[in-house]
């Protein structure tokens, strides 16, 4: 890999936090530091950042690492491409969404989830070192359901106890044969 970096993304939103952490940090990491920080206020003093970008590609190319809030879209750009990836849940989210993502994908062995900003540093440490489980994305189900959905109306059938069957669950096709 010709120059690698550590690179942070926050995604279109801000991270201050995160941003402040990582530059912070920076100085004493052995790899140069490219932070997007999105629409956040602070400005870091110790890395090359930049608010937005057509496509993060040229950054993931480059990245030993990538150190992202919990967001599904760039988790799973990240995951894909098989880059090392810590995971920062953004507390600020309303819904905390992304603390369920992280928590499942981090059981899984596939991300190191990053919980205390203060153990940032060890949690990049650790991605750089430690080998994650390669993620391999699930094969899709909801049309399957929708199917059974679809011929349980035909049918003049109740289709609630589908839904709730199968609500948070990965289904097998084989579930789903009419």
């Amino acid at each position: 890999m010709d120059n690698p970096i550590i690179f942070v993304t926050v995604g279109s939103g801000d991270f201050d936090s995160l941003i402040e952490k990582m530059d912070a940090l920076a100085p004493a990491l052995d790899l140069p530091v490219v932070m997007q920080i999105g629409i956040g206020r602070y400005e870091p003093r110790n890395a090359e950042w930049f608010r937005l970008a057509p496509t993060l590609e040229p950054y993931y190319r480059r990245a030993a690492v990538v150190v992202a809030h919990g967001g599904v879209g760039v988790t799973i750009e990240v995951l894909n491409r098989g880059i090392p990836l810590v995971s920062v849940a953004n507390a600020d989210r309303p819904d905390q969404h992304q603390e369920d993502l992280l928590s499942h994908l981090d059981e899984r062995g596939h991300i190191v989830w990053c919980r205390d900003l203060d153990r940032l540093g060890e949690a990049i440490d650790r991605a750089r070192h430690v080998p994650l489980v390669p993620f391999r994305a699930p094969e899709p189900a909801i049309h399957l359901i929708l199917d059974r959905f679809l011929i349980a109306l035909a049918r003049g059938q109740d289709p609630g106890p589908i839904a709730r069957a199968y609500r948070g669950r990965r289904v097998l096709p084989e579930e789903m044969k009419p």
